[in-house]
C-alpha cells in the first residue's frame, strides 16, 4: 500500500466550495489564505465578494513520540458573509447560513475520512464551529474550524540521514 504524506486540505474545500450549491446560491468564493493575517486581508476585499470560504496554506501541528509515532497538521477554515452594520437579525441570519454549510461540508468529510484512512490519514472526529466575535469585522459575520489530520511518521534511526554519529545517543557513542 501507498503512504501518503500529507491531505491537500485546500484544494478539498475549494472543490466543495466549487460545488456545494448553497455556496453557489448564497455567492461563496473561495481563497487560499496564509494564517489569520491572510483571511484578515481577503475581509478587505468584501466590498466586490458578499461571501468568503478561505483556507489557510499553513498549518500547526506536533510529532508525537509514542509506539505510533504521527505528526499532526491542523488546517484552519474560515468563512465570512457580509451583513448590514449594526443589523443583528442580517447577522444571525449568516451564521444559520454558516452553520448549515459547515454541516453540509462534514458530510462530505466523513467520506472523505473513510477514503483517507485506507492511506493511513486519520481525520480527527472533533472538528469544532467557532463564530468570531461581531468587533472582528463590522458588517461582517466570521467563522471557523480546524481540521486535524494525524499522519504516521517513520521515526527510525537511518545512518544514511547523518554526516557522523553525533545524531547517535551519548550512551551509545560512550561505548567501547
Amino acid at each position: 500500500m501507498t503512504t501518503v504524506s500529507n491531505w491537500d486540505a485546500t484544494a478539498f474545500f475549494e472543490r466543495l466550495t466549487a460545488t456545494n450549491r448553497l455556496a453557489k446560491n448564497k455567492n461563496f468564493a473561495f481563497r487560499r489564505v496564509s494564517g489569520l493575517q491572510g483571511f484578515e486581508d481577503a475581509l478587505a476585499s468584501l466590498q466586490t465578494t458578499t461571501a468568503f470560504v478561505c483556507v489557510s496554506d499553513t498549518s500547526e501541528g506536533y510529532t508525537e513520540l509514542n509506539n505510533t509515532p504521527r505528526t499532526r497538521r491542523v488546517k484552519t477554515v474560515f468563512f465570512a458573509m457580509r451583513h448590514q452594520i449594526g443589523n443583528m437579525a442580517a447577522r444571525l441570519a449568516c451564521f444559520d447560513i454558516m452553520r448549515e454549510l459547515f454541516r453540509q461540508y462534514m458530510s462530505v468529510l466523513i467520506l472523505e475520512s473513510t477514503r483517507l484512512q485506507e492511506q493511513s490519514l486519520y481525520l480527527d472526529p472533533r472538528i469544532r464551529f467557532s463564530e468570531i466575535p461581531e468587533y472582528f469585522a463590522s458588517g461582517c459575520a466570521c467563522a471557523s474550524f480546524q481540521v486535524a489530520v494525524d499522519i504516521y511518521t517513520d521515526l527510525r534511526y537511518n545512518e544514511s540521514e547523518w554526516l557522523s554519529e553525533a545524531a547517535q545517543s551519548p550512551s551509545q557513542s560512550q561505548q567501547p
